[in-house]
């Protein structure tokens, strides 16, 4: 690759901004405010120059795969498709939130694998470092062969525990943000045999391709399986920890469940869905995720903690796409009305979910490091949008606005 400067940016430095110039080389930056030296040049005069964003955890690929419930569509197309959403909208790194369940369809392991493979298969033809975030369902012990060959992969997942089979029996007069440890022998678990069970696990049986009554009997079977559960886990965070990826835990409800899932290893929690979680979290030194949706919009859509909240009470370090792409970058706009300065907002989609990732190469710019970036085009008082982004100093993304 030809040497390359781009001028004129208000560049996003660790902790500062500045107008200086950044110099790109073999696909990492190599000075800030050095000679042309006969490189070539952008003129970016009037944008934010930033690192590109990494995604620890989002879902948008789903509907992709199926764009309305039962509609596959193929593959690759589908992958492709999320290759670019994620370049357009200034993400360079992406964690796919890969649900290894043991339901049919969609969240399959078969469709898992599927994904693995294919993702392997394009890596040649993708234009953005397409990762996998085992988001394993603990009660899938069928996920573990899988688990294992992601795992010896040279593109290196996450595994991220979820429980959403005790979420899915609980009963209903305990509230989901404050059920108890899922594996407390008092866990409250609904009549799963009642019309009122059946009709909510209709959309799931939907997304499943099974019939109501045929999910229903398959979930409570399923949970059947809840003596073995803790020791299959073990079995996965061990693997997690000898292949040293990073671990996280999905929808926190209780500090004992924080400790239990940190003594596994899990380091990351995303999603906690109370500040007293949240603040255990944070005294254990933990890292905290919350959805930028839930930034962009005002708060969750499912009643947990609001992520401008817990960002103005130091308890989010990271936030991640979830179910939207732009989300990010819309986050971080908003968050700025609360006097929240740029640079430090932008750590929260580049470099803190890239060293909470244990990416050391990316998220920042600064001599050395990859030349993943992303330039935006924020006019005042605007809706910012990525005009150019580069991965490992190629040019994933490339958008200008029309001219007459």
């Amino acid at each position: 690759m030809e040497p390359l400067i781009i001028e004129g940016a208000r560049v996003l430095l660790p902790g500062a901004e500045a107008s200086v110039s950044v110099r790109i080389e073999d696909g990492v930056v190599t000075g800030l405010d050095v000679a042309r030296d006969g490189a070539r040049v952008i003129d970016a005069h009037g944008m934010i120059l930033a690192p590109a964003m990494v995604d620890i955890h989002g879902d948008a690929f789903e509907r992709q795969l199926m764009p309305r419930p039962g509609v596959d569509f193929p593959l690759e197309a589908a992958l492709l498709e999320t290759d670019r959403q994620l370049a357009a909208n200034g993400i360079a790194t992406a964690y796919h939130a890969l649900t290894l369940s043991w339901e049919p369809g969609l969240r399959s392991v078969a469709k898992g694998q599927a994904v693995v493979d294919a993702l392997t298969a394009l890596a040649p033809r993708l234009t953005v470092d397409n990762r996998v975030q085992l988001r394993w369902e603990t009660f899938c012990f069928e996920a573990l062969p899988l688990i294992d060959q992601a795992l010896a992969s040279p593109r290196k997942p996450s595994i991220a525990f979820n429980d959403h089979t005790s979420m899915a029996v609980l009963d209903p007069s305990t509230p989901l943000q404050e059920r108890p440890f899922d594996y407390d022998p008092a866990f409250p678990v609904t009549d799963m045999t009642s019309p009122v069970f059946a009709t909510k696990m209709a959309e799931r049986a939907k997304r499943s391709g099974l019939t109501q009554p045929a999910y229903v009997a398959l979930i409570q079977s399923m949970w059947q399986r809840r003596p073995d559960v803790p020791a299959v886990m073990d079995q996965v965070a061990a693997k997690g920890r000898a292949a040293g990826v990073p671990m996280l835990s999905h929808d926190d409800s209780q500090i004992e469940t924080r400790r239990f899932y940190r003594d596994l290893g899990a380091r990351i929690s995303e999603f906690p869905m109370n500040a007293r979680t949240a603040e255990a979290a944070r005294l254990a030194g933990d890292w905290i995720i919350f959805g930028a949706p839930n930034a962009a919009r005002g708060g969750s859509h499912l009643g947990s903690p609001g992520a401008a909240d817990m960002l103005k009470r130091g308890l989010c370090d990271i936030l991640a796409s979830d179910y939207f792409y732009p989300a990010m970058l819309t986050a971080v706009a908003r968050l700025m009305t609360d006097g929240h300065t740029l640079p430090d907002l932008w750590k929260l989609v580049s470099t803190n979910p890239a060293r909470a990732s244990g990416l050391s190469d990316r998220g920042e710019i600064a001599p050395g490091q990859r030349a993943d970036l992303t330039l935006i085009d924020w006019p005042e008082g605007g809706t910012p949008a990525p005009r150019l982004t580069l991965v490992a100093g190629r040019t994933a993304y490339n958008a200008q606005p029309f001219q007459r």
